[in-house]
């Protein structure tokens, strides 16, 4: 494999010999997998090689590899040259693959973990595995207890026969300052949750779910956050795909467009979720349920476009992919969240909100606005509840207008 990126035998054979000889193949089999470029792969493994020879003349084996022995050798090149972070990373990348290779020890980092650790990590397993929460909803409750457990036990001695009303009434005051409405409702929803869990395990009598204060959040006291009518067509037409890159964005556009999907709906679709001969599209929604949804032809060819053309090799089976080495599939919305805003930065569309779900009730509205009832827009978002797609009523406005009573006195 070595040899598909160096011409010369002499440099061959130097990354043949020394303690990383017969890994080095590897290496090199590796970086050709996660999508990096020959120009970029031939430095990563000349840096191996003069790593090698470092090894070699500290008289240390792959055996002995550990971040550690990186540390020297970074502390070695820094009195030489100047020190790239790449490099480093290169270096953390070989010694990852040796452990899995089993050719290095795992460092044994485990510290004895603390009370507060071993409380975490119960309450999280009771969460997915007693109430089946998902990743997603396990960090935004675990955030929020560890916060609490830190500031009310600061020494890790958790004296739950002890807490007062006083004590939660307090931490919620204090965080809900700073958080937007919708975190300081998972606050609450979290404490709630803990304080239950505590009780049922038999750590405190008194239901302290019932103390944690609400915060007040009115129904249907906010109007969805949508753009004009045109505006995502404009959108569409705007992005560049004339590039790999644009090309991606175009089809993640088009789905956020055609079928108002979350940014989690997004980032998890796989390539085994499109039934090509069917035209189908399967959804993985909120709280594990998926729909299968017809696929709209304008949709399906700006993705086998991306397919066939832009989609790195990689052996991931996600759908959208990074376009830099590493190769990996999407792993958060925060790549959704800049695709929607580098769209709305070309289109010239100024807009408050920028993650998917503005194409979500863009969607919504326009839908609306064409004669959709309620229930046909719930349908097509998937609501499981029909009071979640009531508020889309509000953008309603010739129907409002119908039901406002006359102002006192004459027309104002």
């Amino acid at each position: 494999m070595v040899q598909t990126f160096f011409k010369r035998s002499c440099t061959i054979d130097r990354l043949r010999q020394g303690p990383l000889a017969g890994h080095i193949d590897l290496l090199a089999a590796r970086l050709a997998t996660h999508g990096y470029s020959r120009v970029h792969s031939r430095i990563q493994l000349r840096l191996v090689g003069h790593f090698n020879r470092w090894l070699e003349q500290k008289r240390l084996t792959a055996e002995q590899l550990d971040e550690d022995v990186i540390e020297r050798y970074r502390r070695y090149l820094k009195r030489r040259k100047r020190v790239r972070s790449e490099d480093v990373c290169t270096l953390v990348r070989l010694l990852d693959l040796l452990r899995e290779q089993g050719v290095t020890p795992r460092r044994n980092v485990e510290a004895t973990p603390t009370a507060r650790e071993i409380l975490l990590e119960k309450y999280r397993r009771y969460l997915r595995e007693e109430r089946g929460l998902s990743d997603a909803s396990l960090r935004n409750m675990l955030m929020f207890v560890d916060r609490f457990l830190v500031e009310k036990y600061p020494r890790e001695h958790l004296d739950f026969a002890a807490l007062a009303v006083g004590d939660i009434t307090t931490f919620v005051r204090r965080q809900a300052t700073d958080l937007s409405s919708v975190q300081a409702k998972h606050l609450v929803t979290a404490l709630r949750s803990f304080f239950r869990y505590l009780r049922h395990c038999g750590e405190i009598d008194t239901d302290l779910a019932g103390c944690v204060p609400r915060v007040p959040d009115y129904s249907f006291s906010a109007v969805p956050k949508f753009l004009p009518a045109g505006s995502i067509e404009k959108i569409l037409r705007c992005t560049d795909r004339s590039t790999p890159r644009g090309r991606r964005d175009y089809a993640i556009l088009m789905l956020l467009a055609r079928f108002g999907l979350r940014t989690s709906e997004v980032v998890r679709l796989d390539l085994e979720d499109f039934d090509w001969e069917l035209g189908q599209i399967t959804v993985r929604g909120k709280g594990g349920r998926w729909s299968k949804l017809p696929l709209p032809p304008d949709v399906g060819q700006s993705l086998a476009a991306y397919l066939q053309h832009d989609r790195p090799r990689c052996s991931t089976r996600r759908l959208f992919v990074t376009q830099r080495a590493p190769i990996t599939g999407l792993s958060t919305g925060g790549a959704i969240v800049k695709t929607v805003t580098r769209a709305l930065t070309r289109a010239g569309i100024v807009s408050e909100r920028k993650g998917g779900y503005l194409f979500r009730h863009t969607l919504a509205t326009e839908m609306l606005g064409r004669g959709a009832s309620l229930r046909e827009i719930g349908e097509v978002l998937r609501h499981r509840k029909a009071d979640t797609t009531r508020i889309y009523a509000k953008v309603d406005f010739p129907a409002l207008r119908n039901l406002a009573q006359p102002w006192p006195g004459g027309t104002r």
